[in-house]
């Protein structure tokens, strides 16, 4: 039996094995939450029957009064989703190839040390999560929360197609193989969506994604006017035409978004010029149907394939713990 006095808070940590330093990861955590006056913390670990959503369960039930996560983007993202509402606020601890949330939170990624203690003497924040309501061709439905963004259609087949060898030996440049594979013979489909309150459009996409943020790894913007906190879940149409349709979006994403975006001349230059090849909206729900299955990702981890996807956002349902010394977030 515990002689550690009962009133005094107690952090958890979930973390996946494979992708992080289990005995360091845990003495940190244990230094910390020594230093700050807590109790020992409480440690799960993930497995491949339970990605984070159990051991979160069990975590909430022990009462703890702070939740660290250490892993791939799809630890963060079970995690996150079985916190939904329960106020007890998530460290992310950067651990993966990935670390999207993290990236977007703004947090430094090299510095576990100073992202673990912010958990005992950081701020909190609420932010914003997707939830993905599924429908398969069968007609079975399925629910899922997202942290970053959810997809249908070609992106969703390139992670699919990517080696998870290659993710382990490479990290996110794995992906590139991906999307070459998935690139190959792929052809448009057509969709039907319907944003809140609107009425019914259809159109042809070779993807569609819906982002809760839109930063990815190398200061890749895919959506840059999507925000953590602003309560809106921004919607992107990949709708690349003709010949040299694919270098239009490769413009768009790396070169207009993630250059031109960052100077005000640069942002005057991409109003003037048109490129229709990526087509953004933003909503607080948004439902788009298929007449095939179309493979489906939350991020960055494959869910199978569906014929409808009806996902919205839970503005401000997650807290998250973060270091004091950095700008708050803003929508």
């Amino acid at each position: 039996m515990s002689d550690e006095p009962e009133h005094r808070r107690r952090a958890a940590l979930i973390y996946n094995p494979i992708k992080v330093d289990k005995k360091r990861l845990r003495k940190r955590v244990e230094n910390a939450a020594k230093d700050a006056g807590w109790r020992r913390p409480l440690f799960y670990e993930t497995t491949p029957e339970d990605l984070g959503q159990d051991a979160t369960a069990r975590a909430l039930r022990e009462g703890v009064d702070a939740l660290l996560v250490a892993g791939g983007d799809g630890t963060v993202r079970a995690v996150s989703e079985a916190l939904i509402e329960s106020r007890v606020p998530l460290t992310i601890v950067p651990s993966g190839t990935g670390n999207l949330l993290a990236r977007n939170l703004g947090l430094p990624l090299s510095d576990q040390e100073r992202i673990i203690r912010a958990t005992f003497d950081g701020r909190v924040e609420p932010i914003d999560i997707g939830m993905a309501h599924l429908t398969r061709a069968d007609g079975s439905t399925e629910e899922h929360g997202f942290v970053v963004m959810a997809g249908i259609g070609l992106d969703a087949a390139m992670i699919a197609n990517t080696s998870s060898h290659l993710k382990k030996t490479m990290g996110w440049v794995a992906y590139v193989d991906g999307a070459a594979r998935a690139l190959n013979g792929a052809e448009p489909f057509r969709i039907m969506y319907q944003r809140s309150g609107g009425r019914l459009h259809t159109t042809k996409v070779h993807s569609i994604l819906f982002a809760n943020c839109g930063t990815l790894p190398a200061g890749i913007s895919l959506v840059p006017d999507a925000s953590i906190a602003d309560g809106l879940l921004d919607v992107a149409l990949i709708q690349p035409a003709g010949r040299f349709g694919w270098l239009g979006v490769w413009r768009k994403v790396w070169w207009d978004n993630s250059v031109l975006r960052r100077t005000r001349s640069g942002r005057r230059l991409i109003e003037r010029r048109h490129n229709a090849s990526v087509r953004y909206m933003q909503t607080t729900l948004v439902d788009a149907g298929v007449d095939e299955p179309h493979p489906v990702q939350l991020d960055g981890d494959e869910f199978g394939e569906a014929v409808r996807i009806h996902c919205q956002i839970l503005p401000g349902a997650l807290l998250v713990s973060l270091p004091k010394r950095r700008a708050p977030l803003s929508p």
